[in-house]
């Protein structure tokens, strides 16, 4: 069962009105889209992901409501075009939930999991670019252990990528699993190759690079009046997202709605675990 996280605070700060155009620009498996689509009348939700397996899951889910939604495969780049091709210029609300679902994470075939023996892919599009697997085996170890140190804030960073370039070649993720985990000691409850798989998803997939676009799209995208929130999971992600608001505030082009990144509240931390680290940000442009 896919639970949407900060469900009613996204709803309450995007102020969705029956008849405005909404961009979810990452519908996922579709919690949040199908939920705006929800409250609309004669308005639309364009729903975009780059993951076309996650697309075909959302549009199983949100059978309910298809004829408020609009389906679009891409980038954040693309976002743009997306709103083009649907004959919108922009959007009364726009929203970004930063987070990985639970079956990208957990499927073995994608590549993401630490527990489970699969190919180390971790593109959200298999279709394109480079995996996991070219950057463990084929980047020199002082650049590999930078991406895992600056993307996955790994301390341990060099000893893991010194390791992983003794392994060489690195044939699964269990078996990159294992190379970490000997190389790093376990230090909590989180697996010690943790924060390195984190690293390569991001940079496989740039996770950083896409979130920089999108900030930037907002105020494209995104009318006067209208509000943009943005869910993130990583104090990395946040980052950007709080400077981004701010920067729009001090130029006065945006007014933020949250002083302070909402979090989830325990009861939805309790019923869904995966909410906990979520921060919530909100703002409205002028």
């Amino acid at each position: 069962m896919h639970e949407p996280v900060m469900l009613e605070e996204a709803l309450e700060h995007l102020a969705i009105r029956p008849d405005g155009i909404y961009l979810d620009a990452t519908a996922g498996l579709g919690g949040h889209t199908g939920a705006i689509a929800r409250r609309l009348t004669s308005g639309v939700v364009i729903a975009n992901d780059r993951d076309p397996e996650s697309l075909e899951m959302a549009q199983a889910n949100t059978r309910d409501v298809a004829d408020r939604i609009r389906w679009r495969y891409g980038t954040f780049s693309t976002l743009n075009e997306a709103l083009l091709a649907n004959g919108v210029s922009q959007v009364d609300g726009l929203l970004a939930d930063l987070g990985v679902s639970r079956f990208q994470l957990t499927g073995a075939a994608r590549g993401f999991s630490i527990l489970t023996e699969g190919p180390l892919d971790m593109r959200m599009d298999q279709t394109r670019g480079t995996t996991a697997a070219d950057l463990v085996n084929y980047t020199a170890e002082k650049a590999l252990a930078d991406l895992i140190y600056q993307l996955g804030e790994e301390r341990r960073a060099r000893k893991i990528a010194r390791a992983i370039v003794r392994a060489r070649p690195i044939r699964s993720t269990r078996h990159l699993a294992d190379v970490v985990e000997r190389a790093a000691y376990r230090t909590g409850r989180l697996h010690p190759a943790t924060q390195t798989f984190m690293a390569l998803r991001m940079a496989v997939n740039d996770e950083q690079g896409e979130l920089d676009r999108l900030l930037d799209l907002i105020p494209e995208l995104v009318k006067q009046k209208g509000r943009a929130v943005a869910i993130s999971f990583m104090s990395l992600e946040d980052r950007k997202v709080k400077v981004k608001f701010r920067e729009l505030q001090q130029q006065g082009r945006a007014q933020t709605l949250t002083k302070r990144p909402l979090r989830p509240t325990e009861k939805e931390i309790e019923a869904n675990p995966a909410s906990r680290s979520a921060k919530l940000r909100a703002l409205e442009m002028n």
